[in-house]
């Protein structure tokens, strides 16, 4: 049962190394440019290898009937700088909003005891 515990983590281990590696050939894992023109080359190569196997496999599939590719315009480059823009906003103005709050807890908690 070990043995095939260890088998198991080993197959695991060099589809996930090989994932990793495709990835990386691709250029996936590079700049965003990078990454665009990978999705670009999927998006070119995905639906002719689509009618290829479909057509290998005797199925009857029309270009109608496959839906489009979608089209991402998402920059993850520009999605993290908006975020930690917005952290890095946020955390600098937290001492002020910090003694706003306080200064209006005090007159609420105040405003009750009267």
């Amino acid at each position: 049962c070990s043995a095939f515990n260890s088998f198991r983590f080993l197959i695991k281990g060099g589809l996930a190394g090989a994932a990793v590696y495709v990835a990386y050939d691709q250029g996936l894992l590079g700049s965003g440019t990078e990454g665009a023109a990978a999705l670009r080359k999927a998006q070119e190569t995905l639906p002719p290898a689509i009618q290829e196997w479909t057509d290998y496999l005797g199925w009857e599939v029309r270009a109608a009937q496959l839906p489009a590719t979608p089209k991402f315009d998402f920059s993850i480059s520009n999605s993290w700088n908006k975020g930690v823009h917005t952290v890095m906003s946020a955390l600098s103005v937290a001492p002020t909003r910090a003694c706003e709050y306080t200064v209006e807890g005090w007159k609420y908690v105040k405003d009750l005891v009267k």
